[in-house]
């Protein structure tokens, strides 16, 4: 049985990349392979590069079909099957039964809402990770990759082609380069680097999409702007969520208790986990930048409330005593005292002129207006 490093709960997103439970997985046995995730399952394609440390030690077969796979022998020591999409299930299990997978492995693998974790099995180890991405509006998503590592191959499984890992074939080709001369172990790390770099690019972008928002609440706070406040907590949350698995997912490899590393490459993936620590960290300053803005547009509201309060308040007071009098001089008694003088309306609104404007005199020198 397989030693799993962490659960399989789902962790959660922001609106709109919610993962839905599939009802088509309800009532199978488990290791039935059925595709579940929130994109449609593409056409698989499958690309073997094999190499060596030799100058031709190079090759890079795509599989149209099963028959090409089944009959297809390997030249060179290393290879790196990679499969983009989850379609075809048949090409899935035919993997499965050339590299002897656990039916348990290619459930996981069809899941798409795994966390990231590492299941140790006797030939190989399973690793589940998610790449990140985000747009410029800051609106973040995720797909899942798996990557197997064995004695001398590493199978990489992703939803779709997203061209994350062509520097990692670019410097395949080249016989000075690092990687060509380490084995398949050098190779995940390769890979792992490249995930947990991702994150920097993400972070990056979230980081200038709150910098754009605290200049814009800065002028003048909207309603809107306490929606992006939201959206940033709920993709900050998300990161977090993700990036603590992953955290424990490079610290298991670093460790390597099926000592399927060799100890130059744990030098490496002990940078990978300094990287982890420190995107972490960085998720927590952004979370307390947006904590902070959340406050700064709260105040700001309360401010602009207040001003309006004191303005209406202002006004108020100035027509309270002009109410007076006319209320006074409203009221349908014969005897008031000046009612028949010629000029008493005059004299009236003279007088409530001059209150009214004295009053408002007076609030506009305490800069109530």
């Amino acid at each position: 049985m397989a030693r799993s490093r962490s659960n399989t709960q789902r962790h959660p997103r922001p609106a709109g990349l919610k993962v839905w439970p599939s009802a088509a997985k309800a009532g199978c046995a488990p290791g039935t392979l059925v595709y579940v995730g929130e994109n449609e399952a593409s056409e698989t394609l499958a690309t073997l590069i094999e190499y060596g440390e030799g100058e031709n030690d190079y090759r890079e077969t795509t599989f149209a079909s099963l028959e090409k796979g089944r009959t297809f022998e390997p030249l060179y020591q290393t290879q790196w099957l990679n499969l983009h999409g989850l379609g075809n299930v048949d090409l899935l299990q035919l993997v499965g039964e050339r590299f002897h997978l656990h039916p348990l492995v290619l459930e996981d693998i069809l899941n798409t809402g795994q966390r990231p974790k590492v299941d140790v099995y006797p030939r190989y180890l399973f690793i589940t990770t998610r790449l990140v991405h985000v747009s410029p509006e800051g609106e973040i998503g995720s797909e899942q990759i798996c990557i197997i590592l064995g004695a001398h191959y590493v199978l990489t499984i992703q939803e779709k082609p997203t061209g994350t890992f062509n520097s990692i074939r670019d410097s395949l080709k080249s016989t000075q380069a690092q990687i060509r001369k380490l084995g398949a172990d050098y190779l995940v790390y390769a890979l792992l680097d490249k995930l947990v770099d991702r994150y920097f690019s993400v972070l990056e972008v979230l980081g200038e999409c709150i910098e754009t928002l605290e200049e814009e609440i800065s002028t003048g706070p909207k309603p809107e702007h306490l929606h992006r406040i939201q959206n940033l907590r709920r993709t900050l949350h998300y990161l977090k969520r993700g990036l603590w698995p992953l955290r424990e997912v490079i610290n298991t490899l670093q460790r390597d208790e099926a000592d399927r590393f060799h100890p130059e490459t744990q030098l490496y993936l002990r940078d990978v986990y300094d990287h982890t620590i420190q995107l972490i960290e960085s998720v927590e300053t952004l979370r307390d930048l947006v904590s902070g803005l959340q406050d700064t547009y709260l105040s700001l509201q309360t401010h602009h409330t207040n001003m309006q309060m004191r303005m209406l308040t202002a006004i108020t007071t100035v027509f309270m005593p002009l109410t007076l009098i006319a209320g006074i001089y409203g009221m349908n008694f014969k005897f008031i005292p000046e009612l028949e003088w010629h000029w008493g309306f005059y004299a009236v609104l003279g007088a409530m002129l001059v209150i009214g404007s004295s009053l408002g005199l007076y609030f506009r020198r305490r800069k109530w207006f």
